[in-house]
């Protein structure tokens, strides 16, 4: 088994960078995808025969001119490899899912580049067939060209909302209504700081409102979604307004989003051991498209720097559009000071998956010694269905020092734990695979 200079896991933007980096430097680059093409989920490509998605032209430039550099390059890329984590032998396991087996790759570095994942806090309600996340909507936009069908509501907190919202305004179905728990509008220092210090951000967020504004899309800011219900085929989104007004409106589908956060579940620690493990874009730090192609090139740039003996400074880039998300957050504050989480009804699904709800972790948490994260999640099941946390946990955490403010702060790791491998195997995968013999063979 050749020995791979540096084995880039993810082909979206950091990634990509990453491997042109990489291979300008004459490095053996091997870049894991998990689908069937390049550009990630910012970068998605549409299915065949699909317009793309347009979008502002800043993100477009970046877009073809990654693409081009890439393919320039003739990085070897395998698609449809998902990867499962790095064992103690210093192999990368991934499975390949075209050939339905499980792989083993050796590398002198790896550049984890698996980008970032929605929050989403839990809503009475909000595991309803037809809600979804408002990132999963733009991916689907991205995929097919067309907007999601039926009566929409964007809800939650974050400037993605009004970004989807003008997207599906473009595509022909405007979403009914945004619901948005901050308001910019309040926030003038940091509206001004944003049109004086990042002024591009600043243009391509008025395009998106001046879109929603041409549709008649109205944003209802300093809102919060209360609850969900089921009417026929159809919800009811129970919304308060700024001025405390309860709104029932009544809608086909809803896309719920408050922020993202970096896609490190399970991963190995970035280390400078062998391999070399380098973690780079949102997965490391979630600063949106133009930073993930920062630090992975950055990223591309450590790695033959450690290679080759001498070391790498952080760009600058990344330290102005680290302060630019700053920005946007102070911009996008949610108005109400209580935190969403603390008034839930015990009826309220935590973890959908396993269909456990705020009362039942209630009870769990309602002994004299409390419980730990890992406790929590082998009595009561909390992390442990098909997503294994990734959606439940931190706000299983946040829950758990809510009800028990006399113990230690639990975190999201004590319920996932840091075991890989960091996605479900098929045993037919295993069954198949020549992993033993392979690293007999390397050995």
């Amino acid at each position: 088994m050749a020995e791979i200079d540096v084995l880039i896991v993810g082909a979206g933007p950091a990634g990509m960078a990453a491997a042109i980096e990489a291979a300008k430097a004459g490095l053996r680059a091997v870049v894991l995808e998990q689908r069937q093409a390049q550009g990630g989920a910012i970068f998605r490509q549409a299915i065949a025969n699909v317009p793309a998605v347009r979008l502002p032209p800043r993100m477009e430039a970046m877009r073809n001119a990654l693409r081009a550099a890439f393919t320039a390059s003739g990085i070897e890329t395998r698609y449809g490899h998902v990867f499962l984590g790095i064992d103690g032998d210093g192999f990368v396991l991934a499975e390949d899912r075209n050939a339905g087996a499980v792989v083993a790759l050796k590398a002198k570095s790896v550049v984890l580049a698996l980008g970032a994942i929605e929050k989403i806090l839990p809503r009475p309600g909000w595991e309803q067939a037809g809600v979804a996340t408002a990132g999963g909507l733009q991916v689907m936009m991205k995929e097919t060209g067309r907007a999601p069908s039926g009566r929409v509501l964007l809800a939650g907190n974050g400037p993605l909302l009004v970004a989807v919202a003008a997207q599906m305004a473009a595509l022909g179905n405007p979403p009914i209504a945004v619901v948005e728990a901050g308001d910019p509008f309040r926030r003038v220092a940091a509206g001004a700081a944003l049109a004086a210090f990042h002024p591009r951000l600043a243009v391509e967020a008025f395009g998106y409102l001046r879109e929603l504004r041409g549709h008649r899309v109205e944003w209802l800011r300093g809102a919060t979604l209360q609850r969900i219900e089921r009417d026929g085929d159809g919800l009811v989104a129970c919304v308060r307004d700024s001025m405390g007004v309860i709104k029932l409106l009544r809608v086909d589908r809803i896309g719920l989003h408050d922020g993202i956060r970096p896609n490190d579940f399970g991963l190995s620690p970035a280390n400078a051991g062998e391999p070399l493990v380098v973690h780079a874009g949102d997965c490391r730090e979630a600063l949106g498209a133009e930073a993930a192609v920062a630090d992975g090139r950055a990223a591309g740039a450590r790695v033959v720097a450690a290679l080759r003996g001498f070391t790498q400074a952080e760009p600058r880039e990344l330290r102005r559009l680290r302060d630019a998300q700053a920005i946007l957050a102070r911009l996008f504050a949610p108005v109400e000071a209580t935190h969403p989480l603390a008034a839930l009804p015990d009826d309220t699904v935590l973890c959908r998956c396993e269909n456990r709800s705020f009362g039942d972790l209630k009870a769990l948490c309602g002994g004299v010694d409390g419980l730990t994260g890992r406790e929590v999640k082998h009595h009561g099941r909390f992390a442990m269905g098909g997503c294994q946390g990734r959606f439940c946990a931190d706000n299983t955490a946040a829950l758990m020092a809510q009800l028990r403010p006399d113990l230690p702060v639990p975190q999201a790791r004590d319920l996932t734990g840091t075991r890989w491998p960091i996605r479900p195997v098929p045993i037919a995968a295993l069954v198949a695979s020549g992993v033993g013999q392979a690293k007999e063979q390397e050995r």
